[in-house]
């Protein structure tokens, strides 16, 4: 399951937010920085409306969502990695997550304090990049310093030290390890270091219910700053959210037409979290239930039957496959099969995004 790091100075909304995501969860959001010391999780639906549809198709007796997982990280402060407040605790809560939600506040409100006493988006975003940063080129200026002996008669160490000096430099001219070209062979290098500014972000632009429709001079800040590091930007409004934790479900949409939109940001977030990592889903459907899967890109039909279970790929056959859309225009697996559409594949098929499938494997 993808592993989320909300992250972000205190007080900028991140507890907040991450309650409004995980509508049961327990995180106590207030006025005051470090109120969430240790990290809070919560496991939440990836919004797929397609799923409906499939399961009204199909009879379905149950829904399964994809999942994401959401983990809601202590506020960080100029010197974390200096293990100024708890720094160091909280970024090795940021090194075991998949990727980082940077919320970033773009609103003003006198009664709530900012820790820097002012609101700037682009300073915000500088103080957590420079922590990270100093964060990393520590750890790989150790890493370094352990390498030098054995890059005396080792080929392979003498080009991790090159990779990593590449990659120090970087960093000491401000970049992200992110922003830093890597050839496969580089990046294989790098991968079991867990860097913190080399895991994909999502910069989630905190703004007022005002401009949760259009955004605002703070969010046009962010969005420059993201294209620089070819990062994505999403506008929530995260006393929204709170909002509509507590609203019917039949008053939501009436909430969200008054403001401007057709859904809160947090739907957005959420999916634009789950594809971050270049992840894809499949379908499987019947009357038991419709559910989606998760995958990696590229994955082979085998690969993706051994998510439900290992022996579906030890034992796999082939897969019997139609495309969402072609399943829905005919309204059937058998009127889809009729036309053609329903396609017998074998080992080597690799599985696309909305395919829905049926396995056959010996066990």
């Amino acid at each position: 399951m993808l592993r989320a790091g909300i992250v972000g100075l205190p007080n900028v909304g991140k507890s907040t937010l991450f309650n409004a995501v995980v509508a049961n969860a327990k995180a106590e959001a207030a006025n005051f920085p470090f109120c969430t010391i240790e990290p809070n999780v919560g496991v939440v639906a990836v919004p797929d409306e397609r799923l409906n549809v499939l399961a009204k198709i199909a009879s379905s007796a149950q829904i399964l969502a994809a999942r994401v997982e959401f983990v809601d990280i202590a506020g960080l402060v100029k010197g974390a990695s200096q293990g100024e407040g708890l720094g160091n605790q909280f970024l090795s809560h940021i090194r075991e997550v998949d990727a980082i939600i940077h919320v970033v506040r773009c609103f003003e409100n006198d009664d709530i304090i900012h820790v820097a006493g002012s609101v700037d988006p682009a300073r915000d975003i500088d103080i957590i990049n420079i922590e990270l940063g100093l964060a990393d080129l520590s750890q790989i200026e150790r890493r370094i310093d352990r390498t030098r002996k054995q890059a005396r008669t080792s080929k392979d160490a003498q080009f991790e030290i090159t990779v990593l000096e590449k990659l120090a430099a970087a960093l000491n001219e401000g970049k992200s390890v992110r922003q830093v070209s890597l050839t496969e062979e580089e990046t294989e290098i790098i991968k079991g270091l867990e860097l913190l500014t080399y895991k994909p972000i999502i910069y989630a632009a905190n703004v007022s219910e005002d401009d949760l429709a259009t955004g605002n001079d703070f969010v046009e800040k962010v969005r420059l700053i993201a294209s620089q590091e070819n990062a994505q930007v999403v506008i929530v409004s995260a006393q929204v959210e709170a909002e509509l934790v507590e609203l019917p479900e039949e008053d939501k949409a009436d909430f969200l037409e008054s403001l401007g939109v057709k859904e809160g940001g947090l739907k957005s977030l959420i999916r634009a979290t789950y594809t971050l990592l270049g992840l894809r889903t499949y379908f499987t459907c019947g009357p038991k239930e419709t559910r989606a899967w998760t995958i990696n890109a590229g994955m082979s039909a085998p690969q993706a039957a051994g998510v439900i279970h290992s022996d579906f790929e030890r034992g796999f056959i082939r897969a019997e496959t139609v495309a969402y859309n072609d399943l829905v225009t005919t309204g059937s697996m058998i009127a889809a099969k009729e036309k053609g559409l329903v396609r017998s594949e074998g080992k080597e098929y690799i599985v696309q995004e909305g395919d829905v499938l049926l396995f056959r494997f010996n066990v």
